[in-house]
């Protein structure tokens, strides 16, 4: 599970001038603004401690992301069928185009470029819908006809018509993961994960396979493509060395065979060895074992993921996204989350839901801050600020799990925070804004801690409960469930008593951004007239709008007018609790229980549909602030050199890894096309 940022974060997500990305700090280039374009603005981040680390470690950290950056074809080829095609022609055009580049459509093109790059493919790394182009057909179709006239770039019409459909008609697979009620989810979601199947067909496939009275059910379907031959026959296309993906696969067990020489310690030795394993066979048998050997290695400082993870991007749910993140702890920040795990016992214990779905015995719950190394595949340039793994629950109540918040992430936010007019147009009154500035920063850090830590480690699901027993809805319910346990439990009195906080009333601050985020910011993410279809902006629609509702008889929250703008206003912070707990323990129910249709009534009645007056009134004063709804990063780059601080590719010649942070966005996606496309070659 994954937790993401919201602009909305007032005091962490706000936005620097673009003027700030042609006064780049060599020594503190953490938060600076590297690109800017449409609705997104690139930052960078610093892996701070690094030139700390010992050698070993940062060749283990370097070959790791070696192995990171060579799974990046996979998560665009799941993204959709033609996102490789698509990426080849349009970074041959834009390098070996001569014409006026201040022309409006190059800059057109330009911009569809960079949006492509950002997304992993054709569509919106958030809303799911696919780029819409600025430039014409014509436009780019005498690019490509003076390309082939010098020979430079060739391609059969057949191959080259989807691709062009793909920019230019609407209709032609126009959304990647669709998850509108009524539809088949399959046949109108146009990310690579099913060929030639309808929903109920894949459904159906695999409840064959499942058996519910398994203690250690396997994640069908979690690293496979499910198709359906001409002939009418179903089968499954595994991401395994030899079969689907081959040839990414081969390269990053090639890199992590050379980083497992430089593992900490031979229990890190062996997760890698397992993970090789599983990319050899496909046996998700074996990725259960790795997973355990992964989440019981809690000694390591350097640390990562790698593989089929995050099952976001499949309209079901079941299929994992590629993903790494290559990462180490920062001791000093840990001991939040070392607290807060230690202490696991006693917040299931008390956790207000029914006690037959709590756990009677958590087991192995870990947690720490770390600094990441490179991010890649589904997190990258879009990345989580917290993670909570493995996901299988039968693993997690048998073994725990590790949680991790992503420090130098959020710092690089926090460092691009100032002077953005957010809390002057959306906060209701200067002591509220007051309240954000002070404590808004570490309330927001431990509503992360919680939820990664604690609140996907919580609860248990009844013998013989089908994991995927919420399909489609699964995955915002579970975003659901451990927000509001963070939220249940970032104003309990235990904070402070094991120094987490130094104020009982600082969790306020947290409280009425997480409110006025989903009540009325969030909004500013969504097209005008559309619904709500991301899981994380679903979760906290749903939590904002049921506790507003069930909370108006005593006046809990209201949205009020002041000088003909909506503000949120809290009137009862304990109440407000009071709901969350409420909430909590209901969603709880739900997924301990398998009950799909309340589950779905919940998701439909308050998490999907939009007032449209209030999205209207949020996107004018959005429109009046020029802040960037969404947010990434260009990585580092390592390089490793000899004695003489050369690079070099002999292993043997290492004597440093040399970190700089100087590349841009668009030549770190040229380069990257260029030295990790195993499946484009």
């Amino acid at each position: 599970m994954k937790l993401h940022k919201t602009i909305t974060m007032a005091a962490v997500l706000a936005t620097a001038t673009t003027a700030m990305a042609n006064n780049l700090d060599p020594n503190n280039p953490s938060g600076t603004v590297v690109d800017r374009f449409a609705d997104i603005e690139v930052l960078r981040y610093v892996v701070h401690g690094f030139e700390e680390l010992t050698l070993n470690q940062k060749k283990f950290i370097y070959y790791l992301t070696e192995a990171a950056l060579q799974g990046r074809d996979i998560l665009w080829d799941q993204n959709g069928k033609y996102n490789l095609p698509l990426r080849q022609l349009l970074e041959t055009v834009y390098v070996n185009y001569d014409g006026d580049k201040n022309s409006e459509e190059f800059k057109a093109f330009e911009k569809y470029l960079k949006q492509v790059e950002f997304g992993n493919g054709a569509y919106h790394h958030y809303s799911m819908d696919k780029f819409v182009p600025g430039f014409s057909a014509e436009w780019l179709e005498q690019q490509l006809k003076n390309l082939s006239d010098k020979n430079i770039y060739k391609v059969d019409a057949n191959q080259l018509r989807p691709v062009l459909s793909l920019i230019f008609d609407p209709k032609f697979m126009p959304k990647r993961v669709n998850q509108a009620a009524g539809e088949d989810l399959i046949l109108t979601s146009a990310c690579n994960l099913y060929e030639n199947i309808s929903q109920p067909e894949v459904e159906a496939y695999y409840a064959a396979l499942k058996d519910t009275t398994d203690l250690t059910p396997i994640s069908y379907g979690l690293n496979s493509r499910l198709v359906k031959t001409p002939d009418g026959v179903i089968m499954e296309e595994v991401y395994r060395l030899g079969g689907y993906y081959s040839a990414a696969i081969e390269r990053i067990i090639d890199n992590l065979e050379k980083a497992k020489k430089y593992a900490e310690s031979p229990q890190q030795a062996a997760v890698i060895d397992e993970l090789i394993k599983f990319y050899t066979t496909g046996d998700l048998k074996l990725f259960d074992s790795y997973s355990i050997l992964w989440t019981e290695d809690t000694d390591s400082q350097v640390d990562f993921i790698n593989g089929f993870i995050e099952s976001y991007g499949d309209p079901l749910g079941m299929t994992g996204s590629w993903e790494s993140i290559v990462n180490f702890r920062d001791e000093t920040a840990s001991n939040r989350t070392r607290v807060l795990a230690s202490n696991a016992q006693w917040f299931e214990s008390n956790s207000p839901v029914d006690p037959r779905f709590r756990k009677p015995e958590v087991k192995g719950v870990s947690a720490k801050v770390i600094n990441a190394a490179i991010l890649a595949g589904d997190s990258y340039p879009a990345t989580p600020i917290g993670i909570n793994l493995p996901n299988a629950n039968w693993i997690r109540a048998a073994h725990g799990s590790k949680s991790v918040t992503i420090e130098n992430i959020t710092r690089a936010y926090d460092d691009a925070s100032h002077g953005n007019g957010f809390n002057e147009e959306f906060v209701i009154d200067e002591p509220t804004r007051e309240l954000l500035d002070k404590y808004l920063f570490i309330t927001d850090n431990l509503h992360t801690d919680l939820h990664e830590c604690l609140g996907h480690g919580s609860g248990r699901l009844l013998p013989g409960v089908d994991p995927d027993a919420l399909k489609a809805h699964g995955s915002t319910l579970e975003e659901t469930r451990a927000d509001l346990f963070a939220l249940y439990y970032l104003a309990d009195p235990k904070l402070i008593e094991m120094g987490l906080l130094d104020n009982p009333d600082a969790y306020k601050a947290e409280y009425y951004k997480y409110m006025l985020n989903g009540l009325m910011t969030q909004l500013m993410r969504i097209e005008l007239g559309k619904d709500v279809e991301e899981a994380h902006m679903r979760n906290r629609k749903l939590i904002a709008e049921w506790v507003l509702e069930h909370g108006a008889a005593d006046n809990v929250v209201q949205l009020i007018k002041l000088d003909d703008k909506t503000f949120v206003k809290i009137n009862d912070y304990n109440k407000l609790r009071d709901l969350f707990g409420q909430l909590l323990g209901e969603i709880q129910r739900i997924k301990s229980e398998g009950d799909y249709a309340a589950g779905e009534a919940l998701v439909e009645k308050y998490a999907v549909k939009v007032n449209p007056e209030l999205h209207n009134e949020v996107l004018a004063r959005y429109a009046t602030l020029d802040i960037a709804p969404y947010k990434g990063f260009v990585n580092p780059v390592y390089t490793a050199v000899d004695a003489n601080g050369n690079p070099t590719d002999n292993e043997s010649e290492i004597a440093d890894i040399k970190v700089t942070y100087t590349e841009d966005y668009i030549p770190q996606m040229l380069r990257y096309s260029r030295d990790y496309s195993p499946l484009t070659k």
